[in-house]
C-alpha cells in the first residue's frame, strides 16, 4: 500500500481516533514461488502501475507471464501451500476486515546526521556550575588506558532514520472499499507517499 497521511475518525461513542490512511493501489498477484521450484511457498504482489517504457525488458517479460501491467513496487509474502491466489488476481481493501490486527512495515523518515541526545535519547549535560560549550554532547565514551579504544556499537552520534521499521499490533479501524483505502489506528513508519507492507499480526494473529 501507499501511505497517504493521517486524519481522524469518530467512534460511535463520539471519541475521535487518530488514523493513518493507506491506499491499496492496483495490487495484483505477479508470481508464485513454490517449494518445488524455489524451496519455499510465497506469492509476489505488485502495486502501482508503471510506464512500460520505464520498465526493463526482463521485467516486462516477468509481468507478461502473469498478464498484468508493469508495477512500481514488488513484495513477497510467505504463505501456506493452500493459500495461493490466481496470477493476475487483484488484492483490494476488501481483503482486510475492520477490527483486524496488522503489522505495518516501511522505511522510516531519514533525519541525517544526529547527535547522541536526539538519536539515543541521552540526557543533556548540566546547564550551570561551570559547565560550558558541551551541553548537547554525549560526554565520555568510558575508556581507560586499557583497553584504550571505543568498543564497536557504542551509542554515539551518527546517521538517524531511513531504516526498515515495523509497527506491530495495529488495529485496522475502517475500510473505504470504493477508494481502496484502509484506516489503521495511530501512526506508522515512513513519510507521506512512501510504500508500506501490511500483513496480519505475527504476534496476535489475524
Amino acid at each position: 500500500a501507499k501511505k497517504m497521511g493521517m486524519t481522524r475518525v469518530f467512534a460511535k461513542n463520539g471519541t475521535h481516533v487518530p488514523v493513518t490512511v493507506l491506499h491499496v493501489d492496483c495490487a495484483q498477484v505477479v508470481a508464485h514461488k513454490t517449494t518445488e521450484t524455489d524451496g519455499y511457498n510465497a506469492m509476489q504482489l505488485g502495486a502501482g502501475n508503471a510506464k512500460v517504457k520505464r520498465t526493463t525488458q526482463p521485467m516486462r517479460g516477468h509481468f507478461a507471464k502473469a498478464n498484468v501491467e508493469p508495477k512500481v513496487k514488488l513484495a513477497e509474502f510467505r504463505i501456506n501451500e493452500d493459500g495461493f491466489i490466481d496470477l493476475g488476481a487483484e488484492i483490494s481493501a476488501e481483503h482486510f476486515v475492520p477490527g483486524q490486527i496488522v503489522d505495518v512495515t516501511s522505511t522510516s523518515k531519514g533525519k541525517g546526521f544526529a547527535g547522541a541526545i536526539k538519536r539515543h535519547n541521552f540526557s543533556s549535560q548540566r546547564a550551570s556550575h561551570g559547565q560550558s560549550i558541551t551541553h548537547n554532547a554525549h560526554g565520555s565514551t568510558g575508556m581507560n588506558q586499557d583497553p584504550g579504544r571505543v568498543f564497536p556499537g557504542k551509542k554515539m552520534a551518527g546517521h538517524l532514520g531511513s531504516v526498515k521499521r515495523t509497527a506491530q499490533n495495529i488495529q485496522l479501524v475502517k475500510l473505504d472499499k470504493e477508494r481502496n483505502l484502509i484506516f489503521v489506528k495511530g501512526s506508522v513508519p515512513g513519510a507521506d507517499g512512501s510504500d508500506v507492507v501490511v500483513i496480519p499480526s505475527v504476534k496476535k494473529g489475524a
